[in-house]
Order: structure tokens, then sequence, then C-alpha cells
């Protein structure tokens, strides 16, 4: 069975934050990149997009989580918790963060994916404009791919990357399929 039929059998075809069973999609808990199921949790439009822009963030569609934090699923956990912290302002938020249990590993987990916001790398391409999780970006160069046989040509878009989140000059994005780390003096948005 692949993955994303086994995520979706134990999701039950909804978001495993909300609860949603709208436009449903995958979301890879950082800093875990491997295609497993276990680093994968299933969200909706709504949760996804607010995991990936802290700018969208609405703590009232957040109030949902008091169910979801009880979950079983480790990477569900580390979600609930990162965005909980993320709204620890807000009393609802502060309150549940204070019941939560997590074991060793999985708040490890969880706290390693939290960035002070005052201590943020900046991820910046060949022009110096900011890189987000998700953006499209363009190789500049011919790149060859160190243990493979491929070489990503110039003009090559690199759809949906993630941020090395403690290195500001490197990206991970797919090039014909295959998951590299792109330096961002060679990528431009």
């Amino acid at each position: 069975m692949s993955i994303s039929r086994e995520l979706e059998k134990r999701s039950e075809s909804k978001c495993e934050l909300c609860g949603s069973e709208v436009k449903l999609s995958t979301y890879i808990v950082s800093p875990k990149s491997e295609d497993k199921l276990e680093n994968q949790v299933s969200t909706c439009h709504v949760c996804a997009d607010q995991l990936e822009n802290s700018d969208n963030i609405d703590p009232n569609h957040w109030r949902c989580i008091n169910d979801s934090m009880w979950s079983q699923e480790p990477a569900v956990q580390v979600v609930v918790y990162r965005m909980l912290y993320k709204l620890k302002s807000t009393d609802w938020a502060s309150d549940l963060i204070d019941m939560m249990y997590l074991d060793d590993d999985t708040k490890a987990w969880a706290e390693e994916g939290i960035v002070d916001e005052s201590e943020a790398i900046v991820h910046k391409d060949s022009n110096g404009i900011i890189l987000e999780p998700g953006d499209t970006v363009t190789l500049i160069k011919d790149l060859k791919v160190k243990g493979a046989s491929l070489v990503a040509k110039r003009g090559t878009a690199v759809r949906r990357i993630r941020l090395v989140r403690d290195n500001a000059n490197h990206i991970e994005g797919k090039v014909e399929g295959q998951t590299v780390i792109i330096l961002t003096q060679y990528v431009k948005k």
C-alpha cells in the first residue's frame, strides 16, 4: 500500500488537525524529510497554509486542536505542540500546552522545529529576495548533482522548496523527481 493511501486510512480521509474533509494534502513535519508515513500529517488547505505561512495564522481556527492534541501519532503531536507554542500568548493555547504530554523523543522533535523569530535564519536568492517555504525558484546555472549522474539545467523550475532550518545558504527541492539540496546563490525567485 502506498504511503498516501496509508495516510488517508490513518486519518480517515480527514485533516488530522481540524477534522476537515476538504482539500486534503500531505504535510511533512520538519526537520524530517524522508518520505515515511510516521513523518507526515494529513492536513486541509487551511491548516497547511497557516503551517507554512506564519503571517496567515488565525488563532480562532486553531481552537480545534484541543481534540487533535490527544492523537497517538507523534507527527500530529509535534505539529500541535508547535502551533500551541506559536499561540502561547493566548490564554487557551497556554492552558492546552500545559496539559499536553509528549514522550521525550517526540518533545525533542517538536522543540527542534521551534524557531525563535528574533534569531530566525533568513534565506535569500541570488538577487537578495527572501525565500519562503513552498516558493518556486529557477536555477540560474547548470548544477551537477553530487552522488548522481544528474545535471540540473539552468532555467529549471524547482517548485515547493523547503528551507534548510540551520543554514541560510541551503534549500531543498525536487529536480527530476530527486530531492536535492541547492545553494541559494544559484537560484532566483
